[in-house]
């Protein structure tokens, strides 16, 4: 009787032992370089034009307004001159932190946003980049 012989399947890629591209298979080795390097580029655009877009919040029914940039960075604090009062600065302070920590909220919310329109096809889990 024969002996069945037994095939094995290599996932290598040709070459990759002979100090060819090697990789893992499908994924096109200098193509997907090339995807990176244009993703990367893509990333940067979006994270120099978070620069220049604005988020306005408001605490307090309006009396304290902060300005933020999709960097997470606070151009702007309004104060309306009325609620100054200086037998409650801690209420004022409160007002303060509140709308901070939202327009930072809203920023990050804004650039996870741009970025994962960039690396949707990937696959990658949200909030990776």
């Amino acid at each position: 009787m024969a002996k069945k012989k037994r095939v094995r399947k290599s996932y290598r890629s040709p070459g990759s032992r002979a100090g060819g591209r090697g990789g893992l298979p499908g994924l096109g080795g200098g193509d997907m370089m090339a995807q990176v390097q244009q993703m990367q580029e893509q990333m940067a655009a979006v994270n120099e034009a978070l620069a220049d877009e604005t988020l306005e919040v408001s605490a307090g029914g309006g009396v304290i307004t902060v300005v933020v940039t999709g960097q997470q960075e606070i151009r702007e604090i309004r104060i309306e001159p009325d609620v100054v009062d200086p037998e409650d600065v801690e209420m004022l302070q409160d007002l303060i932190v509140a709308a901070v920590n939202e327009a930072l909220e809203q920023s990050r919310k804004l650039a996870s946003e741009r970025m994962e329109a960039i690396t949707a096809g990937l696959g990658l889990p949200p909030g990776l980049l």
